[in-house]
């Protein structure tokens, strides 16, 4: 037994306006932004009056890495037998 076709979703539809001018568009324009990626940290909202921006953040975690580097114990390498 054959499943009838099903109709398309009114949302599955193309929504594209015959206003929309791509002509200027440039392919590809933003892949290398794209391709170095990001990372995306979510702030809890108790501390948004001390870290108002990404600028406060980053200051705030090299101030901390720099302690981090000099507390951090130096690996000492293993020689091979």
């Amino acid at each position: 037994m054959k499943k009838k076709a099903s109709r398309r979703r009114q949302t599955d539809r193309d929504t594209m306006r015959a206003d929309y001018d791509f002509a200027g568009a440039v392919r590809g324009a933003t892949v290398a932004r794209y391709r170095q990626g990001t990372n995306v940290v979510v702030i809890d909202p108790d501390v948004l009056d001390v870290f108002p921006d990404s600028a406060s953040v980053n200051d705030a975690l090299r101030a901390l890495a720099a302690v981090v580097r000099q507390r951090r114990k130096p690996r000492t390498k293993r020689r091979s037998a």
